[in-house]
């Protein structure tokens, strides 16, 4: 481990790497940096300098649900080479067992949850039948792109057509 000695105190180089992680998560998956700086009791204002400090590309920030996806880790990887490390992406088996294993009331919050999440992106990919894709864009206050995957109800997984996925990620990532 690192440390340094700075006048009377001993800093540790892991301990601040640890606490910018979480700062960087939590940004990541949607948090605002009011909630941030709340949730870890700092300063918004060094947030926003710490991301200043180690910005890369500024653009449109994007996001992308979708199921029930056949070929998901495929999607996924596609996903995350364009930068895109918020998404949500189920087979038709993991829905379902998301679904069952919760109470209405619980689902009902988690629904909310990922809905505020996901109105904090400028652009939603968003993959589902077309009753889901209406309801996507129903609810998200953003740019919703939609790639179908069948007429509702979907019982079943079908493959996104990841030429398709990649076409539209060329388009909006700069």
């Amino acid at each position: 481990m690192d440390f340094y000695r700075v006048g009377d105190k001993v800093i540790s180089l892991q301990k601040i790497v640890d606490e910018v992680k979480k700062i960087l998560d939590l940004r990541q998956k949607g948090f605002s940096q009011i909630e941030v700086a709340e949730k870890l009791k700092i300063d918004r204002s060094f947030i926003s300098k710490l991301e200043g400090l180690g910005e890369v590309r500024k653009g449109k920030n994007i996001a992308a649900i979708g199921f029930p996806v056949k070929n998901k880790d495929e999607v996924e990887q596609v996903l995350k080479s364009y930068g895109i490390n918020y998404y949500l992406l189920m087979t038709e088996e993991e829905r379902n067992s998301f679904i069952n294993s919760l109470s209405a009331a619980q689902l009902l919050n988690i629904m909310g949850e990922y809905i505020n999440n996901f109105k904090m992106f400028d652009i939603v990919i968003a993959m589902g039948s077309d009753f889901r894709l209406n309801w996507f864009k129903a609810f998200l206050d953003c740019e919703v792109i939609t790639i179908p995957l069948g007429k509702s109800p979907l019982k079943y997984d079908v493959e996104v057509d990841i030429e398709e996925l990649k076409k539209i990620l060329d388009s909006i990532v700069k």
